[in-house]
């Protein structure tokens, strides 16, 4: 018991030997885990977070979820795991607050209507539901937003995704981490992955600040620090930048914000929470760091950019402000990798801003990989190789050669 209340996940104790290993106690590894029990059998699994569960991005990001990307690669899986969330609140026995609301993507220009409606047109071939709105057509769906003359950027009209939504991070966190516990998951909070070890081009254990652990498949899921301790661990390079985003919520206000409205041209974007609270965010700071320091340039950021767009938050005041990293790779599309270039080792990281979205189905997913020791087709576009054969995806890929990994 802690206090009154029961620990939602037990307190395991130590072995020596697991089946899978599992670095990071984010909602990536925690997925992966729940769906290795429920999907494979595989229970004997171990999760290594070296601060506490839900501490990385899975705890420091606004929350979004929708499947309105841009390929055919990364729009099927992000359309399923938009379906997964009622699922998974059945399966879970867990309250993750899933709120349907709708997801609005700002235009101001024609130019930009014109963009939208190409990514509309693809999104659509797959079964998405989407579709492009006039001006008018999004004041009646938000009559918060300005679509006067007035905004330095005007607004047009926007892409409208119905199934998209909110969720809350912490509650999802907390349900997957008593789900795979329930299953047989050992979590082992504060404790560090210090090193991988390989014989003969294969895994065989884990070292950690506890012991050694001996597991012939390990997962690394580590978010920002995924590139990092690839490379110290393993000598691996992953084409990946770790950049800051800031977020911040106000205080709690009446509805006045039915959808999540986001906006490329101001780099804002911002939902109204179940408790009241505008939370939002902006664009990632312009140079990789791995701090979690918050500035006052993004509150100033913010407060312009939605006095904009939605004049009636003027006056309003921010309450908490914090930052999250988040791993990019040039083409803004994870690497999702397995066996390769060492056998047993598994990767799931370079999400981005889009790895809360993501989790429940990339745990899916990895599972299958992980258990079935094959590539899952919908997960063969996101081979690590795809960088060294020129075969970046289209979300926002940068023109071949370009990286900071050069």
């Amino acid at each position: 018991m802690f206090g009154k209340f029961k620990r939602l996940w037990k307190e395991p104790s130590w072995k020596s030997s697991y089946d899978v290993a599992i670095i990071g106690g984010g909602l990536h590894g925690l997925a992966t885990a729940y769906f290795l029990a429920r999907d494979h059998g595989i229970r004997n699994i171990a999760i290594l977070e070296k601060r506490f569960i839900g501490f990385g991005g899975s705890g420091r990001n606004t929350a979004i979820v929708r499947a309105n990307q841009r390929t055919a690669e990364n729009l099927p899986l992000y359309q399923e795991g938009l379906k997964l969330w009622p699922v998974l609140t059945r399966e879970l026995d867990f309250n993750l607050m899933f709120h349907q609301c709708g997801n609005l993507n700002l235009a101001h220009s024609e130019a930009a209507m014109n963009a939208l409606r190409m990514q509309i047109a693809s999104a659509q071939m797959l079964g998405v539901d989407i579709h492009l709105i006039d001006a008018h057509e999004l004041k009646d769906l938000c009559p918060a937003v300005d679509i006067s003359e007035r905004p330095r950027y005007p607004i047009f009209g926007a892409m409208y995704h119905p199934p998209g939504g909110i969720i809350r991070h912490d509650a999802l966190v907390w349900g997957l981490a008593k789900a795979a516990s329930a299953s047989g998951t050992d979590i082992f909070q504060e404790t560090e992955a210090t090193g991988i070890r390989v014989e003969h081009g294969k895994v065989t254990g884990l070292e950690t600040s506890r012991g050694t652990i001996h597991a012939p498949r390990i997962l690394l899921a580590a978010g920002g620090y995924s590139a990092r301790l690839a490379w110290e661990m393993l000598r691996i390079p992953l084409p990946i930048s770790v950049l800051t985003i800031q977020a911040m919520v106000t205080q709690p206000l009446k509805p006045v914000l039915s959808h999540v409205v986001s906006s490329g041209a101001y780099h804002v974007y911002a939902n109204q929470t179940l408790k009241g609270e505008i939370a939002t965010g902006a664009h990632m700071d312009p140079w990789p760091n791995f701090t979690t320091r918050t500035t006052a340039h993004y509150i100033k950021h913010q407060a312009e950019a939605l006095s904009e767009i939605l004049p009636c938050l003027r006056g309003v005041k921010f309450m908490r402000h914090w930052a999250g990293l988040a791993d990019m790779t040039p083409d803004m599309a994870p690497i999702m990798e397995g066996n390769d270039p060492v056998e047993g080792l598994y990767m799931d990281c370079g999400w981005g801003y889009f790895g809360f979205k993501s989790a429940p189905v990339t745990g899916k997913y990895m599972a299958r990989y992980i258990a079935e020791q094959r590539r899952p087709e919908i997960l063969k576009a996101f081979a690590l190789n795809r960088f060294c054969e020129n075969r970046l995806l289209g979300e926002t890929a940068n023109p071949p050669g370009y990286g900071p990994w050069n």
